[in-house]
């Protein structure tokens, strides 16, 4: 049985990707911040490493001896990256370096070590071209994606040196797992608190962001699939929509149509070093991998509003 280590295990894409290896066969091992930490993907031993601590996630990596490290671990906001630079800088370039230096000494003395890196499509800034390829210039505009290209670039050296190790370029990936800090789940949630009427407007900053948004298991699926084939890989629809295609989506999932009155929009949300599209091409990944997408844009943001309103039930219920 081949044994997995998941970085990040916790959040959104982490707990997908340990059902899905738990489904194919592989013994999940799963790396944590702090003991209380609780895990979805019912993952049969977890780990405590800080990621912002080398030492610790390399002693987790030694006792674990796996086949394959998946990491996915670390911070995620690139609006807050630029509050605390530094912090994104070791808990993000930092602990993918750890990372690939402890697989490179297993590896070296006979346990060969697999290292897939969730990257980033940050990593490509601004980018002029549309859309993106692995071969787009790595160009970043945040301390966050600087962050991720730091261990995009590691994980580019390690393999030239022949470590299997491959960078999955994310592309925006939402599913009902999303946490509320992250503006899709804020619409969705902000959708179903106006249809169930416990609020009345909702409030956004730039409408006109257009993101590749894809369905998170999906994404895990491609990660899963990436550690038998070392290489960057665009995980992307190749599809880019606004934000304001995101509301309309969300308020059509509840049967409102003129929704445009609902929504406010504050200067306060508004980042200015965004980039105005991210588009990725993930045709050569569907080559390469036989990856497939299963879950189109309207299907995934329905799935959200709809998650959201049954939570809203339950919480109706449970108080009652």
């Amino acid at each position: 049985m081949r044994r997995a280590l998941v970085t990040g295990i916790t959040g959104q894409t982490g707990s997908y990707l340990a059902e899905s290896l738990t489904a194919h066969g592989w013994e999940v091992h799963g790396a944590v911040r702090t003991v209380g930490e609780e895990a979805r993907s019912g993952a049969p031993e977890l780990h405590v490493a800080d990621l912002t601590r080398p030492d610790e996630i390399t002693t987790v990596i030694e006792r674990v001896r796996p086949d394959a490290v998946f990491h996915l671990g670390g911070l995620t906001s690139v609006a807050e990256s630029w509050a605390d630079p530094a912090a994104y800088a070791v808990t993000v370039g930092g602990s993918t370096a750890a990372i690939l230096a402890a697989a490179k000494r297993l590896t070296d003395a006979g346990h060969e070590v697999r290292v897939v890196n969730a990257s980033s499509a940050e990593v490509f800034g601004r980018a002029v071209d549309q859309p993106q390829t692995a071969r787009t210039a790595i160009a970043p505009v945040t301390p966050y994606g600087a962050a991720k290209a730091l261990g995009h670039h590691l994980v580019q050296m390690y393999r030239a040196g022949g470590l299997p190790a491959a960078n999955g370029i994310l592309y925006n990936h939402e599913s009902p797992r999303r946490p509320l800090a992250f503006v899709t789940r804020k619409i969705t949630h902000g959708v179903a608190q106006i249809a169930a009427g416990r609020a009345e407007t909702l409030t956004l900053g730039n409408l006109d962001a257009r993101r590749d948004w894809g369905w998170a298991p999906d994404y895990a699926e491609a990660l899963r699939l990436a550690a038998d084939a070392p290489d960057d890989y665009i995980i992307a629809t190749g599809v880019s929509h606004s934000v304001r295609d995101f509301v309309a989506a969300a308020f059509a999932a509840v049967g409102i149509d003129d929704w445009q009155p609902l929504v406010r929009q504050d200067p306060r949300f508004m980042r200015p070093n965004d980039a105005p599209e991210q588009r990725g091409d993930p045709s050569a990944t569907e080559a390469a991998l036989g990856w497939r997408r299963t879950v189109g844009f309207e299907e995934l943001v329905a799935a959200m509003v709809a998650a959201d309103l049954a939570a809203l039930d339950e919480g109706a219920t449970s108080a009652d």
